[in-house]
């Protein structure tokens, strides 16, 4: 009986684990980027945009199909499959993702200052402060891994149906919308390209993959399981983007124009008012939050290994978080060419990563326990490497214009 609870306790942990990494990976790619991102791209392309959605979502899924279900079949992150295939590239990858990750987390603690100054009026340093504060708390708490899981998919919930409720109250044209995601009147590759980059690239890659380790769902036996939580992880994401755009949509089809300097606060309240402008800070609050808690969880996930104890770890996450706030605090935000340089450092990190993923899965059979990888799969990952070594290159001359 005593045997049969705890095997029923450990089965709902996993199963909660397996919910976080899902969540982890979605919620870290929403951030106060990726709200501006949307909201801009859809106030140019209008209806066109839906186009531009649905191929970076079937991007997303090629890239987090292969990356989830090398690093969970191997039950090896990353940078240690890296090391595995050439030595010294893990730490190159880890010294991309940590250096990237920590200038983003200084812009991602502003997105909570920003949303907290929308909810409530608060001065927006002391609003970061006081979020950063809270996600050190959670790392500093005895579970602090089931609170982890728990809160993103709370807040990765509370953003969707916010959002949606914004989406229903703007009226978009949804019609045109679907029209248009499979026959556009235009198109336009960087902005799909930037898309892809804001989902699935620098530490977003590898921020579910890593958490699902800790799940214990890893092996070849696990193979179905761990492919259909990386689908289901990234069409979380797809639903966010889908629903933010037909908010905007409403809008804009409506002749409102947005203002320049904080487009999707300004969207919100064309849609719902003051109502709108307050569920707009509770969803960058929400995005900014998450994508503090995946930027600071994934990266000390590359500066530790798998022996590496949970204490520990999460006393490194503490740190990292505590940086990232003092910095945003002394300086307002990261400086511009910081942030530019660190956005060619993530354009970088989805190459280098990827081809190690694909190298292992097509060559490195030994390191996946004698599994035999889908040939399909690794041809569709290879047509989603070649895109990235084309995001790749544009970020070098991000790098060469500094």
């Amino acid at each position: 009986m005593a045997d049969d609870m705890k095997a029923a306790i450990g089965s709902a942990t996993s199963r909660g684990a397996v919910l976080g990494a899902m969540f982890l990976m979605a919620t870290s790619a929403i951030g106060p980027g990726f709200i501006t991102q949307t909201t801009t791209f859809t106030a140019r392309l209008g209806a066109a945009f839906a186009f531009a959605v649905l191929v970076s979502i079937l991007v997303d899924v090629a890239v987090q199909l292969n990356v989830w279900r090398v690093i969970g079949v191997s039950g090896q992150r990353a940078h240690e499959l890296g090391n595995k295939v050439a030595p010294g590239v893990g730490w190159l990858l880890a010294v991309l993702v940590v250096v990237g990750g920590l200038v983003f987390n200084i812009g991602n603690v502003g997105g909570t200052g920003l949303g907290v100054n929308a909810m409530l009026g608060v001065d927006a340093k002391i609003g970061g402060a006081i979020s950063a504060l809270l996600a050190i708390a959670i790392f500093l708490s005895k579970r602090a891994g089931v609170a982890l899981d728990r809160i993103v998919v709370v807040l990765g919930a509370v953003m969707i149906l916010m959002t949606a409720y914004v989406a229903i109250v703007s009226g978009p044209p949804v019609g045109d919308a679907l029209r248009q995601t499979v026959l556009p009147d235009q198109v336009d590759f960087l902005v799909i390209t930037t898309l892809i980059g804001g989902t699935v690239g620098g530490y977003i890659t590898y921020a579910g993959a890593h958490r699902l380790l800790d799940s214990g769902l890893t092996g070849p036996e696990h193979v179905g399981a761990i492919s259909r939580s990386s689908v289901v992880g990234i069409l979380v994401t797809g639903l966010m983007r889908v629903l933010l755009f037909l908010a905007v949509l409403g809008v804009v089809a409506g002749g409102v124009t947005l203002a320049q300097d904080n487009p999707a606060a300004s969207a919100f309240e064309a849609a719902a008012g003051q109502v709108g402008l307050r569920v707009f800070g509770i969803i960058l609050w929400a995005a900014s939050i998450t994508s503090v808690i995946g930027a600071a969880y994934t990266s000390v996930s590359f500066m530790t290994s798998s022996e590496t104890s949970p204490r520990r770890r999460n006393l490194l996450t503490v740190a990292f978080i505590a940086l990232s706030t003092l910095i945003y605090v002394l300086v307002g935000t990261a400086p511009v060419t910081l942030l530019v340089f660190a956005g060619a450092f993530n354009g970088l990190i989805l190459p280098i990563g990827f081809t190690v993923v694909l190298w292992v899965a097509w060559r490195r059979r030994d390191l996946l326990g004698g599994y035999r990888y889908p040939a399909w799969l690794l041809g569709i990952g290879v047509l989603a490497w070649l895109l990235t070594l084309y995001l790749g290159y544009q970020s070098l001359g991000g790098l060469a214009n500094l």
